[in-house]
């Protein structure tokens, strides 16, 4: 039998509009179950920390335990493929750092292109590096450092918390753009790199604020200044670079992302209730106690930000040769 026109476009209006209905309805019934949020770092770190205390406030807000996962190794590319490979509904979701954005570079074979197999949810905070050196060293200033690494080519010894890091990057910036060659001095972690700095066997660490900013505040370490692109307001009395290196910007991020083909309404409501934690005074008052500064985006800022990201710290690690496998 063959329909009248408007009555077959209206039963075809109303199939088209099912699926809409669906994915509404999966949205708000999300999450079902707890969800896993995969962290490429060890527990205790400031990846951890702060993937527990958005973790914390997510169960809170959906009713589901968010329950952080650390599988560390290979710089976070462990974890970032279990959540590519992870079934895409919302369930399985990864802690991204701006590590993911240098990876793609660092390694020539990964099983996975971050920026084609994941979907940014929302960006959390951002944490600057700050340039510390021991107490002993002469330069006060980011111009006397350059002056002495200039004098002294291959004098300094620059301690990260291992190669590839973002610490790492942000002393392969600032040699790319001052021209001051330090040697590399790799640790496992920033932890021995700093009692190392602490005790003079290295003179400087381009180390993440919070690891550092205890050993500041004693005394004990001198802070030559931080690496974002305006100065941090935990530490107002400390430059930025790029009052003496124009165009110098470094610094670490944290974000949520999730695998590909999850549902575009579970990532906008996920998106919705990160942007509202992150907005609560409570824990951006955490998040600065972390030498964090909170941030708040869609999830196509977040995109935005990986993808520029990628492109900055690839041109770093290619001019300066830079390769982990």
């Amino acid at each position: 039998m063959k329909l009248p026109r408007r009555q077959f476009l209206r039963l075809a209006a109303t199939a088209a509009a099912i699926p809409a209905v669906f994915r509404s309805a999966m949205a708000q019934a999300y999450p079902s179950r707890p969800v896993r949020l995969l962290v490429g770092y060890a527990a205790g770190g400031g990846t951890d920390i702060v993937a527990r205390l958005i973790g914390q406030s997510l169960s809170e807000r959906l009713g589901q335990q968010f329950v952080v996962e650390n599988r560390p190794g290979a710089t976070t590319n462990i974890a970032t493929e279990l959540v590519v490979r992870a079934v895409p509904d919302g369930h399985t979701l990864l802690m991204a750092t701006a590590a993911n954005a240098a990876n793609a570079t660092l390694y020539e074979k990964l099983n996975f292109n971050f920026i084609g197999d994941i979907a940014p949810v929302a960006v959390i905070m951002r944490v600057p590096n700050v340039i510390v050196v021991n107490l002993s060293f002469p330069a006060r200033t980011v111009q006397e450092f350059i002056a002495f690494g200039k004098a002294n080519p291959g004098r300094i010894n620059m301690a990260s918390g291992g190669a590839g890091g973002s610490d790492h990057m942000a002393a392969a910036l600032f040699t790319l753009m001052t021209g001051v060659n330090m040697a590399h001095v790799p640790y496992r972690g920033l932890a021995p790199a700093l009692t190392d700095l602490l005790g003079g066997q290295v003179e400087v660490i381009f180390s993440s604020f919070p690891a550092a900013m205890e050993y500041i505040k004693a005394g004990r370490l001198r802070a030559l200044a931080v690496t974002t692109a305006t100065r941090f307001e935990g530490a107002p009395d400390v430059p930025t670079v790029a009052e003496f290196v124009p165009g110098y910007e470094a610094s670490q991020w944290y974000g949520i992302a999730a695998p590909k083909k999850v549902a575009p309404e579970i990532i906008g409501r996920l998106n919705k209730e990160i942007n509202a934690a992150v907005g609560d005074p409570r824990l951006q008052a955490r998040f600065a106690d972390l030498g964090g500064t909170p941030l708040l985006g869609s999830p196509a800022d977040f995109g935005r930000l990986i993808a520029a990201d990628t492109e900055k710290w690839g041109k770093v690690i290619r001019a300066a040769n830079i390769r982990l496998g």
